[in-house]
């Protein structure tokens, strides 16, 4: 989706659209997929100016397939984010002055148009959990044996105990 800088008004407009999930795929489609997105992604954008800045807020919503790092069991949940961001003009002088701490979270844009799909992206990846999670109370599996610890007791029982720990376990504390 690209916006026309100069139909961007001060009067805010909604934009609602979908973008397919194909270069979300492509970014995790690399030898540790935790994430697949099967469903396009929906956006609801609100979008003004102020002088040159441009303003949007918006929410992005899709389902996510993960791949828990814990069992390795694939689960869905639903990716809800409401986002901000700002675009201002980008200008040499910009680039070579020390950015203050309101300018941090500015983005530029140069040019007649902007492209919405990679902002959309961060926002979306920005979104998901740092680590795939079923569930937080996930047991994942036996580092020894591989029984998953959500549905069955460990077959190799604590033989696989640290030795080192063994003075503490025989340790007798008195009261």
């Amino acid at each position: 989706m690209k916006l026309l800088i100069s139909q961007i008004t001060e009067t805010p407009k909604e934009l609602d659209f979908a973008e397919t999930p194909d270069e979300l795929n492509r970014l995790f489609s690399g030898e540790n997929k935790d994430f697949s997105f099967p469903d396009p992604l929906r956006v609801h954008l609100v979008h003004y100016r102020s002088g040159a800045d441009l303003f949007f807020h918006g929410r992005v919503e899709t389902v996510v397939e993960g791949h828990c790092s814990r069992c390795l069991k694939s689960y869905s949940f639903p990716l809800e984010k409401e986002f901000d961001f700002v675009l201002a003009p980008d200008s040499t002088a910009a680039k070579n002055k020390e950015l203050n701490a309101d300018e941090l979270g500015l983005s530029f844009y140069r040019g007649e148009e902007i492209s919405l799909e990679p902002l959309i992206r961060e926002q979306a990846l920005l979104a998901l959990p740092t680590r795939p999670l079923c569930d937080e109370e996930c047991h994942g599996l036996c580092p020894r044996c591989g029984a998953d610890l959500n549905e069955a007791e460990c077959r190799c029982g604590d033989s696989h105990a640290d030795p080192r720990m063994a003075v503490f376990r025989d340790m007798k504390l008195h009261q």
